[in-house]
Order: structure tokens, then sequence, then C-alpha cells
């Protein structure tokens, strides 16, 4: 049985690029657990309120319940359900999942592979990783999660294995957007080096590349450290004409966080170059729909 595989085919509800993390997010929660905790069952009551963060926190905009990838991430082989009654979960109801008492854990073949070796967690969980979330959220989703994963990924040769249609990622794509946008973050205009070696400075993908989004200049942007990680987190981005935009549910009183963010509302994006092609109307929509968190403030708000 190829557990590689099996992570990286989730049965995931998809449409037109919709996000749908709540099995990986469930998943890796499991792992977790597993690797502080051994294979003791995660009764549905009590990790509930951790399952509703993370999907709020790492999911898409929208009210979603972690029932569903409790219940359903079973058919998937890498999960089992028991209740009160016995083996199987209840179903996706709430009330039902927590008067049974609905207890989940890895599968016992699952179990007993990650005994025979131990670095199966580390590659599993690398590989829900890279499918789905943008390298800038990994370090924090395992501190989320309660994960210590060595640094090394999983080779690109096993990863083609599991997903034999992945795609391969263009080592070009950071210079190029970075000359793009003149090496300057498109939303301060941070452009630091140490000599002749830019330092800082990255470069986004507007459509998450684990979302089929291209290693093309018009969909990424030049981004210093804060807000790469701003704009993945959906505390940023980007509006009609290219404005920026600033989410209502970031909260920050500090001079600093008024400056580096919450000025940043409306202003227009720096850069691209004359001749360079602007983000993709189509990117930019994804990005507002499945990262951006809740409403614009306006920028006479700021």
């Amino acid at each position: 049985m190829d557990w590689l595989e099996r992570t990286a085919n989730l049965r995931q509800w998809t449409r037109s690029g919709t996000r749908a993390p709540h099995k990986p997010l469930l998943f890796l929660y499991a792992l977790g657990r597993y690797q502080r905790s051994g294979d003791g069952a995660l009764r549905y009551s009590a990790v509930e309120a951790d399952l509703r963060r993370l999907l709020a926190e790492y999911g898409p905009a929208g009210r979603t319940s972690p029932a569903y990838p409790f219940h359903h991430l079973v058919s998937d082989g890498v999960w089992e359900v028991r209740t009160d009654r016995g083996s199987g979960s209840p179903g996706t109801g709430v009330g039902e999942l927590r008067a049974t008492g609905a207890a989940g854990r890895l599968a016992p073949e699952l179990r007993a592979a990650l005994r025979r070796e131990p670095s199966l967690l580390g590659r599993l969980a690398r590989t829900l990783l890279d499918l789905n979330f943008p390298p800038s959220l990994h370090g924090e989703l395992c501190e989320a999660v309660g994960l210590e994963l060595e640094a090394e990924p999983v080779p690109a040769a096993e990863l083609l294995r599991a997903v034999p249609r992945q795609r391969q990622r263009d080592p070009r794509m950071r210079e190029r957007v970075l000359t793009a946008y003149e090496y300057r973050c498109a939303f301060c205009g941070y452009d630091g080096r140490i000599g002749a070696v830019p330092v800082g400075l990255e470069a986004a993908h507007v459509r998450w590349w684990a979302f089929d989004g291209p290693d093309e200049v018009d969909n990424g942007l030049c981004l210093c450290s804060l807000h790469h990680k701003l704009f993945d987190k959906g505390v940023l981005g980007i509006g009609d004409g290219h404005r920026i935009l600033v989410s209502q549910r970031f909260v920050g009183h500090s001079p600093a966080a008024r400056e580096h963010v919450l000025a940043l509302a409306g202003r227009p994006l720096i850069g691209p170059q004359p001749g360079a092609r602007t983000v993709a109307p189509d990117h930019r929509s994804w990005h507002t729909s499945q990262v951006f968190h809740g409403d614009p403030r306006p920028a006479a708000a700021v």
C-alpha cells in the first residue's frame, strides 16, 4: 500500500479552483497528535474547537464544519471513526458526532506503517503541505498542529510517483518576477540588499501553485517577507485597478501596524515596470475569493 500516493490523492471537493483543505488539515492535525502522543483516538467533542480554528485560519472564507472531514476522511483509507455503538461514523451531523462519543484516529494499517518506518510521517506531512498550501505557511501550520518536521522536503521524484501529473516548478520564476518589479516590494517599496544580493524579497504566487497557479510573471508579485506572509494569509489582496486591499478582519493598533499594513488600503501596486505583464484578472479574482479574508477596508478609513 503506497501511503504517499493515498495522501497525495485525497478526494476533495473541487470546482473552478475552489480550495477545500478540510481533509488535509484534519490529516495534518492527526499526524501531529500521533507524533506527540502515539495512536490514541481523537474524540470529536474534544478536538472540534481546534479543528474549527484551523479551518477558519487556513481555509477559504465562508462557514464550514470540522464534522465533514471527520466523517469523510474515512473514505480515503487513512482514517477510522468509532462511536460508543461500535465502528463506523454516524455521519456529518455535529450533534450525532458529539452524542455518540465519536472518536477518530489514523487507520490501523497506517499506524503500523508509521511504527515500521518513522520517517514516513514527515513525508506524508510534507506532501500534504506541498499540495495544499504555499511554502510561506508551512512553518506556522506545523506549529498550529503540533508537528515537528525535518527540514528535508519530499524528493521531487517521489512526489511525481505519487501524483503522476504533478507539475514541476520553474526555477526561473523568482528571478523573472523580481526583475519585473525592479527588485522592490509591490506593496511597500522595500528594496534591501546585501552587496548586490537582494535580501528579504520573494516571488509570491497570486493563485497558489498548489491550485494550478502558473510560474508566470502575470501570476506573481515581488513582495518583502512580511507582506508575502500577509498576502498568503489573506490580510492583503489586490482589487480593481491593481489597488491594495486590506482586510477589515486585520486588527493592529501599533504605529508599525498602521504604517506597514493599514495605510496600504487603496494604494496602487508599485510596478511592474513598463512592458512587464501585470497580474492577470483571473488570478487576482482567485486570490480574492479563495484567500482574502472578509471585506476590504475603504481607503478613506485609513
